[in-house]
C-alpha cells in the first residue's frame, strides 16, 4: 500500500491517492470524517477550526460501500479558500496582484526561509502553502482507511497525552488499548487521568494569554499485532525505523522513543529486557514491554508502543525577530495564524501515520487482493506462532 497527498493550506481542496488497499474492505466517507473531526478538535485550538469543517469526498475505488481494489481517491475542500482566489490563482495574474499577501518575512521554527533558499522563492508563501501542518488533514485520511484494514484483522489502535507542555501525566497501571482510547477521546485534551483535566487546561489559557505556545509528548499504542513484522535483514526494513520516520516526519515532531526509550540509557540491562513466556492459551509473551513491542526491527506479539515529541507551536502571537528577505532588514516575523497548543490534534495525526505503517507492513508480508485472502493468512500466521 502506498500514498501521495497534494494540495495547499488555502487551496481549493487537498487530495490522497491511496494504491494497494485490499478489495472487499468495508469503507465510507464517515469512517474518515470522525478522525477528520478528531483532528480538528482538543482544547486551546481556534482560527482555522471555527472555520473549516472537514469532510471527505471518496471519488475513486469505492463501490457500494467497498472497495474495489483499485486506487481509492480521497479530496477534503478548503472553504476559506473562496477568499484565497487571486492569491492562490493557477493562471498567472498582474503585477500589482502578484504583491497582494506577498510573503518576505520568514517565520522563526518554520519551512519559509529555507524552502525560500532551496526553491528559489522570492514569496514565501509558496513555502508556507505546502509545508503547512493543514497537508496532515489527508494523512488523518488516509490513516482512517488503514485503520480500517486493522480493524478487520482484530487490531486496536489509541494515543494519549502523557506530557503536556512539561507538565507529566500519571497513567494509571493495567489500562488496555480500548480503555485508553475511551479515556483519551472523554478528554479535551487527550490524557487519561481525569484529574490533571483543568489543571492542563488553566495551563493553555495562561499559556495563550502570554502569546506563547507549548508542545509536549504522545503516546502511541498498538494493540493486537502479530508477531514477525518487519525483518532484520537490512536497515530500511526493520519496522521500528519506518514508524520512527513517519513520526517525525509530522510536523513539529522532534523525537520517537519505543518501550522505555531513553531511559535504556539509563537502566541496567536486567531492567531493560523482557524476559520469555509461553503458555497454552496465549503462546509466547514476554513478562514486561520495556522494548516497546519490538525486537530486532520486528514485533515480537506485545503492544506496540511508540511515543512522539512535538515541539511547542512555532507561531506566536508575540512574534519573535526575523529578517526581511529582500531587504535584509530586522524585522518581527508575521503571525498568519496560531493556537497555543495543537497537542491533542497532533496525537490523532500520529495515531494516523501509525496505523498507516502497520497496514503497509500487513500488506506487504500477506496475501492481500482482497479482504478475505487477508484475513485468512492473518490468522494462519497467529496460530503457527502461537504453536512455533
Amino acid at each position: 500500500m502506498r500514498y501521495l497527498t497534494a494540495g495547499e493550506s488555502h487551496g481549493p481542496r487537498l487530495t490522497a491517492i491511496i494504491e494497494g488497499v485490499p478489495a472487499g474492505l468495508p469503507l465510507t466517507a464517515e469512517d474518515i470524517n470522525k478522525d477528520l473531526k478528531r483532528r480538528q478538535g482538543g482544547y486551546g485550538r481556534g482560527g482555522r477550526m471555527k472555520i473549516e469543517s472537514d469532510q471527505v469526498e471518496i471519488t475513486a475505488g469505492v463501490r457500494h460501500g467497498k472497495t474495489t481494489g483499485a486506487p481509492i481517491t480521497l479530496n477534503v475542500t478548503n472553504k476559506d479558500h473562496q477568499k484565497w482566489l487571486e492569491i492562490m490563482a493557477v493562471e498567472d495574474i498582474e503585477d500589482r496582484l502578484k504583491t497582494k499577501r506577498k510573503i518576505t518575512h520568514p517565520r522563526p521554527g518554520h519551512a519559509d526561509l529555507v524552502g525560500g533558499m532551496k526553491y528559489r522563492f522570492d514569496d514565501l508563501r509558496n513555502s508556507l502553502e505546502r509545508s503547512s501542518a493543514r497537508e496532515t488533514t489527508m494523512r488523518v485520511a488516509v490513516g482512517a482507511v488503514a485503520k480500517r484494514i486493522l480493524a478487520e484483522l482484530d487490531i486496536e489502535i489509541a494515543n494519549h497525552v502523557v506530557v503536556f507542555g512539561g507538565k507529566e501525566i500519571d497513567v494509571p497501571d493495567g489500562l488496555t488499548v480500548d480503555q485508553i482510547k475511551e479515556l483519551a477521546q472523554q478528554s479535551e485534551i487527550s490524557v487519561v487521568n481525569q484529574d490533571r483535566e483543568q489543571e492542563i487546561k488553566d495551563y493553555i489559557d495562561q499559556i495563550k494569554k502570554e502569546g506563547d505556545t507549548i508542545g509536549g509528548v504522545v503516546e502511541t499504542i498498538v494493540g493486537g499485532v502479530p508477531a514477525g513484522l518487519g525483518s532484520f535483514v537490512q536497515w530500511d526494513t526493520k519496522l521500528d525505523a519506518k514508524l520512527a520516520q513517519a513520526v517525525v516526519s509530522i510536523n513539529a515532531f522532534k523525537g520517537v522513543e519505543f518501550g522505555v526509550g531513553f531511559q535504556a540509557g539509563y537502566r541496567k540491562g536486567s531492567e531493560v529486557m523482557d524476559e520469555i513466556l509461553w503458555n497454552e492459551e496465549e503462546g509466547y509473551t514476554r513478562r514486561t514491554n520495556n522494548l516497546g513491542g519490538f525486537e530486532g526491527g520486528m514485533t515480537n506479539g506485545q503492544p506496540v508502543v511508540v511515543r512522539g515529541v512535538m515541539k511547542p507551536i512555532p507561531t506566536l502571537y508575540k512574534p519573535l525577530m526575523s529578517v526581511d528577505i529582500e531587504t535584509h532588514e530586522p524585522y518581527k516575523a508575521t503571525v498568519e495564524r496560531s493556537d497555543p497548543t495543537a497537542l491533542p490534534a497532533a496525537g490523532v495525526v500520529m495515531e494516523s501515520v501509525v496505523a498507516t505503517v502497520m497496514a503497509q507492513e500487513i500488506l506487504d508480508k500477506f496475501s492481500s487482493d482482497n479482504l478475505e485472502e487477508l484475513k485468512a493468512a492473518v490468522a494462519a500466521h497467529r496460530d503457527y506462532v502461537k504453536h512455533f
